[in-house]
């Protein structure tokens, strides 16, 4: 599917992605969809704008969703809404996947998430009575423990309504940041070489091998949540790592648990960080190499469709700050490989004759076209590229999907007596990610600046004695960050939520980084348990925000507008 696609959709399924905060761009094709006719579904514990446009929300109890996911599959497949044409023709182990949903009644889910079972039950009949329907789901189901067990429970959703290789239908990912899809595109994992090309292949080690005149291992590399233990607990002298080369991320912010982040910072014998602005990761490197923004460099990236789009240069950057590729080449160079490109067309055109599947996507047919979707395998200018991913054929041995689910499990970190509040990260509109880039935007720090706020039920403030605006102390186990109060209605008894750019509400002191999902690696963000207590000295409360924020931006040598150079 093309985003483009997503307004000619007949049934739109928001699951866990409220594209108002995330995607402000892929969301005005929702609305379109919305004015053209189509039933918008959402699940979502809030009340987001995503579910306020919804014809059904189904509010469910955070760390719920395969459940949800479930009890729907169940009601298609016992009201014989199923495309059984499809179903054998092109999948397998569909009698395995039936045998765990048979036990998901919308009444035995209702128990589990929390929504009425004859709304799962009309949602249910909804999707599966849509003439094409399109499935987007968000970090909402990416950042928990059970995600990919949740996203492959979706596709199946979707493989049992035949809601594949037809326009406005399946089932897409909306990527949580900018660049992402490019970035496993390019081999941004430690799985992969550039093509989803395994590395324990041993014809596609031979073939980059030649390429490039090195020996490369066959192993798997770390993955990034893994960083912590290989520093911090890891005894094997092979296996522990000692440095640490971070680009465009800043992990004593983002990641979760960022007290052990620090305390893995710390301990690392090397880290460099190169980035655009000073960031917090970048208080501990020991070398910073400072880089081109995205305006300041040509390049290509891909869209979460799939869709290769060229980005170009604006404006020319300070004749002492070098781009990404720059920098990589010369430390490669500096360390006995030398590595030289004259620009970037360079390093894609040995890249996509290195990747079958993105072998057609050259510079002339992008810059034709604006955008080529893979797999585009051939060169010749008429091959735009792949729409439908899976059109006629699945990317399997056997060419067929395969029904997935799993059984529910309830996230790592519970409520309880000491810790009696859910809690969860979210995103809002007005800043990005970890506000490195917005941060420094004067008219945006206008709009919103620290500390941030905690969504919270009015019901849970009354009974805490606090008042909207209010600064409050969240805490549990691993931690604790100031912020002010936001009594809402659109977020349920018990649960609360803050957003993750905040660097004195700063609620990635309190997440957990130890519950990874097994396959992805992602860590459970979206759920453990804290505790909000009322600051009486507000007056001294706010001395320390400032202070604080004052410190930190005087650390980072950042200089607020009105402030002494």
């Amino acid at each position: 599917m093309g985003v483009h696609e997503i307004e000619d959709a007949k049934l739109i399924f928001n699951f866990g992605y409220n594209g108002a905060d995330s995607h402000p761009i892929v969301q005005r094709r929702i609305v379109r969809a919305k004015q053209k006719g189509a039933t918008i579904i959402c699940a979502d514990p809030r009340v987001t704008e995503a579910a306020r446009i919804a014809d059904v929300h189904l509010q469910l109890k955070g760390g719920t969703n395969i459940a949800l996911v479930n009890a729907m599959c169940n009601v298609i497949y016992n009201e014989g809404l199923v495309d059984q044409h499809f179903i054998d023709t092109m999948s397998v182990d569909y009698d395995a996947f039936v045998e765990i949903i048979k036990k998901y009644t919308p009444e035995y889910a209702e128990t589990i998430c929390k929504v009425p079972a004859e709304l799962i039950r009309k949602a249910a009949r909804m999707y599966a009575k849509a003439p094409s329907a399109m499935i987007l789901y968000g970090m909402g189901v990416c950042q928990f423990g059970q995600a990919v067990d949740v996203v492959k429970a979706l596709g199946s959703l979707a493989l049992m309504t035949g809601n594949y290789g037809k326009p406005a239908s399946g089932i897409g990912p909306v990527r949580g940041q900018n660049n992402v899809q490019g970035a496993c595109d390019m081999g941004a994992l430690p799985n992969n070489y550039p093509g989803y090309q395994n590395v324990t292949n041993p014809d596609v080690q031979a073939k980059f091998e030649k390429a490039w005149g090195v020996k490369l291992s066959n192993k798997v590399g770390v993955p990034l949540t893994h960083v912590p233990q290989r520093v911090l607990e890891e005894k094997d002298p092979a296996k522990k790592l000692h440095a640490y080369y971070i680009f465009g991320e800043d992990p004593a912010q983002s990641d979760p648990d960022v007290a052990e982040i620090r305390e893995t910072l710390e301990k690392l014998d090397f880290v460099i960080v190169q980035d655009i602005f000073m960031n917090k990761t970048a208080e501990f490197a020991d070398v910073i190499l400072p880089s081109t923004s995205w305006n300041e460099h040509d390049g290509v990236y891909s869209c979460c469709d799939r869709g290769f789009q060229r980005i170009r240069k604006v404006v020319e950057p300070p004749s002492t700050v070098k781009t990404d590729w720059e920098i990589i080449c010369e430390i490669s160079t500096a360390m006995g490989y030398k590595m030289k490109y004259k620009n970037t067309e360079e390093i894609w055109n040995e890249l996509i004759d290195l990747c079958p599947n993105f072998a057609g996507a050259t510079y002339e047919k992008i810059e034709k076209y604006g955008c080529i979707q893979w797999p585009c395998r051939s060169k010749d200018m008429n091959d735009k590229g792949t729409v439908f991913l899976h059109n006629g054929k699945f990317a399997t041995a056997d060419g067929k999907g395969k029904f997935y689910t799993a059984e529910w499990r309830p996230p790592q970190e519970l409520e309880n007596e000491e810790y009696p509040l859910s809690f969860s990260t979210v995103r809002e509109v007005g800043h990005y990610s970890v506000r490195t880039m917005t941060g420094n935007c004067r008219m945006l720090r206008n709009l919103e600046d620290e500390p941030g706020w905690i969504q919270m039920n009015p019901a849970d403030c009354e009974k805490l004695h606090i008042k909207h605006g209010d600064l409050v102390k969240v805490m549990n186990k691993r931690g604790w960050c100031i912020t002010r109060c936001n009594a809402t209605e659109r977020v349920a008894k018990g649960a609360t939520y803050m957003t993750y750019q905040w660097w004195i509400g700063c609620c990635n002191e309190l997440t957990i980084g130890s519950n990874l999902d097994p396959v992805s690696n992602t860590p459970e963000y979206k759920y453990c348990n804290c505790r909000v207590e009322k600051i009486d000295d507000q007056a001294a409360a706010w001395d320390y925000v400032n202070n604080e924020y004052k410190d930190l931006r005087s650390r980072m040598g950042i200089k607020m507008i009105g402030e002494e150079a």
